[in-house]
């Protein structure tokens, strides 16, 4: 996360009419991550901040004010920030479970959309998010920073070169060896100056937990998808883009709570998914508490091709060649590291895209988002089931019943799950 001083960082002036007016719902984690990429671009102007944690406000509030940087508005209902007609964009750094609703509420609202990933907590709301962006016609970019890296760009375009030959399997892993336990804790009552009805939102109601809050809300299945979706949005995507994949054909999933099986989180710590697409299988993988990852990796994506394997993560790529009788069959690459910043850079595209309407040049615009994450939902869906499962592209649905039951999250509160 980029402190606040450099949330302006830049000697460019702008006129006051040539400012985007930007505002952040979710400002705990990555969205202030998001918003303070976002605001190193001098076009753009923070003139809101939106929390249903009142002590998350007044933290980032006095960081702002130790830069002389002053917020005229900030709320805790994100519905006062859409009916603001001078607000241009926003960036949703809510939990998955907030997504969709206010991302289309947002788009009806004529506002531009910086949304964090995973793009929808079902498939059924990837495909809302994907129709409320084209009936409005606004800029949704979704926050999956590695497209705007070049190393990834290098690698993909080495990947379709052919160099590797055929390509029958593409791993993709993320092993969290930081991730400790979360021992089981009673419920009790919400800290003062948080608006837990309004947290949960279209969620289950239930008593407030502090494990199921912040940062941990992502191992339940009332708000995300685990690893699945936390992680491998950002490994998985690569492996569709390397291999031009729409979606599979079937998926399996096997795995559980091996490491902690008596903890709090509800998706499992150690988890296989293959997804078997036209002439490759895809093998997802994650685990809990250990780094060993394929290739001493903690994270990446392999492309295996008859040739050689390309292996690439957040630190740069490399061809790793096969032997014949001792022979390379191709020529190695020595790892190319990555050479940028690769959330700076997608902010900056999706800052520059809201200036230029031109929708076609955004790096990660929902259609991406509401891909891969539809894909992660389906290995979450196979895992649940204990079934292969098997999908049916023109009835955009599973031939399975209980795979079908998995495809909407039923929403609560009085809310209803955007129809577009």
């Amino acid at each position: 996360m980029l402190p606040a001083d450099m949330l302006f960082a830049s000697g460019k002036r702008i006129a006051p009419s040539d400012k985007i007016n930007v505002a952040a719902i979710g400002i705990n984690g990555m969205g202030w991550a998001d918003i303070t990429a976002i605001m190193k671009n001098p076009e753009a102007n923070l003139v809101a901040l939106c929390d249903v944690d009142k002590n998350v406000i007044d933290r980032r509030v006095a960081e702002l004010g130790k830069q002389n940087i002053k917020i005229a508005n900030t709320y805790g209902d994100y519905r006062k920030i859409l009916d603001d007609k001078n607000i241009d964009a926003i960036v949703i750094g809510t939990p998955d479970h907030w997504h969709c609703k206010i991302m289309a509420d947002a788009c009806s609202a004529g506002k531009d959309v910086y949304v964090e990933k995973p793009a929808g907590n079902s498939i059924a709301e990837c495909d809302a998010m994907v129709a409320a962006q084209k009936r409005y016609n606004r800029a949704v970019q979704v926050g999956q920073w590695q497209r705007s890296e070049k190393h990834y760009a290098d690698a993909v375009a080495f990947v379709q070169s052919g160099k590797l030959g055929q390509i029958r399997l593409v791993k993709s892993w993320a092993y969290q060896g930081w991730m400790a336990s979360i021992p089981k804790k009673p419920d009790g009552t919400p800290p003062e100056g948080v608006d837990y009805k309004m947290w949960l939102g279209p969620a289950q109601t239930r008593p407030f937990n502090p494990n199921r809050f912040h940062f941990n809300f992502r191992w339940f299945y009332d708000y995300a998808g685990g690893l699945m979706t936390d992680w491998g949005v950002h490994m998985i995507d690569y492996a569709l883009l390397g291999m031009n994949a729409t979606v599979p054909k079937n998926i399996m999933a096997s795995g559980g709570k091996f490491a902690y099986p008596d903890d709090a989180e509800e998706w499992p710590d150690t988890l296989q998914t293959v997804y078997e697409f036209d002439g490759f299988n895809m093998l997802w993988e994650h685990a809990t508490g250990i780094n060993g990852g394929p290739y001493n990796r903690d994270h990446g994506v392999a492309f295996i091709g008859n040739n050689g394997t390309l292996v690439v993560d957040r630190g740069g790529w490399e061809v790793i060649p096969e032997m014949d009788n001792s022979k390379p069959k191709m020529e190695a690459v020595a790892r190319q590291l990555r050479v940028d910043d690769g959330l700076t850079l997608h902010a900056k595209n999706f800052i520059e895209v809201v200036k230029s309407r031109k929708l076609e040049d955004l790096h990660c615009p929902i259609q991406a988002g509401a891909h891969v994450a539809t894909v992660c939902q389906m290995g979450n869906i196979a895992w649940r089931t204990g079934k292969k499962i098997y999908w049916n592209k023109d009835a955009n649905k599973f031939t399975d019943a209980d795979a079908n039951k998995y495809l909407a999250k039923e929403y609560h509160n009085g809310y209803t799950m955007p129809k577009v």
